[in-house]
């Protein structure tokens, strides 16, 4: 059962009050690891290389199939996953039984994978801090929008299902 909300956290487009997309966040801090690498001391993890490469493209790879998965399932109900889009519809299958975010997990998961291939502990740094600033600009006002539009539905799901992992 949908309970419509009186817009007090919508966004003028209708969905959640973001005012920033959150890959820019991942994208800005990631680019500022880079940069933190060669202009201070650069931090690097001492593990064989490829070891490092493995777990990189494992990372990766989680990170590439969680994204790809939940990308698919806003497909499938005509959303878009753009926070200040409308929600018609809680998505509760696929990857969002395990998390109700895994497009930013996936995110997180891509900076780390990346870090690790580049040898740069600036970036690893970089992906919970990533994480943090997108929970406080996008993951939280989506929940208020959420929790305001279905309700009761929204409230059961998040008793559920953690909110990352």
């Amino acid at each position: 059962m949908e309970k419509q909300g009186t817009g007090r956290w919508q966004h003028k487009q209708g969905g959640a009050l973001v005012h920033f997309p959150p890959p820019l966040v991942f994208l800005i801090l990631l680019l500022l690891g880079i940069v933190l690498h060669y202009a201070t001391r650069p931090l690097t993890i001492s593990v064989d290389r490829s070891l490092r490469i493995a777990i990189c493209m494992l990372v990766i790879a989680l990170g590439i199939g969680l994204f790809a998965s939940a990308l698919i399932l806003f497909r499938r109900t005509r959303q878009h996953p753009r926070p200040w889009s409308p929600t018609p519809e809680v998505i509760s299958n696929g990857p969002y039984r395990f998390t109700r975010n895994p497009m930013y997990v996936a995110m997180t998961l891509f900076v780390l994978g990346f870090g690790i291939a580049l040898n740069n502990v600036w970036i690893l740094l970089s992906a919970p801090v990533s994480l943090m600033v997108v929970h406080f600009i996008a993951v939280l006002p989506e929940e208020r929008y959420l929790a305001e539009k279905f309700g009761e539905t929204y409230r059961s799901y998040v008793a559920r299902v953690r909110r990352y992992l």
